[in-house]
């Protein structure tokens, strides 16, 4: 994945779990509604708006955490990955 505002070099990838112990922890970090990444973004209305359009799940719609506003979504994968605008 990359982004169209982000450096060409930078990409996420995310590969299939097929580690026994790797999978363990992937999950219980799930449960617990743990991100296993956060990323930063200018405007978290506009791309929450963007990601649901395109199919994605979210947990939690943007809200804010102090001086921070957070999204909640599910990879579908067994990830959360949390947006935040500060």
């Amino acid at each position: 994945m990359t982004s169209p505002e982000g450096p060409d070099e930078l990409e996420l990838v995310l590969e299939p779990n097929d580690n026994p112990a790797a999978r363990t922890y992937q999950q219980a970090i799930f449960e617990a509604g743990m991100p296993a990444a956060v990323f930063e973004v200018d405007d978290i209305h506009k791309q929450y708006e963007r990601i649901t359009a395109l199919g994605g799940r979210f947990r939690s719609e943007p809200a804010p955490m102090g001086p921070v506003t957070t999204a909640l979504l599910d990879d579908t994968c067994g990830n959360l990955v949390q947006l935040a605008q500060g």
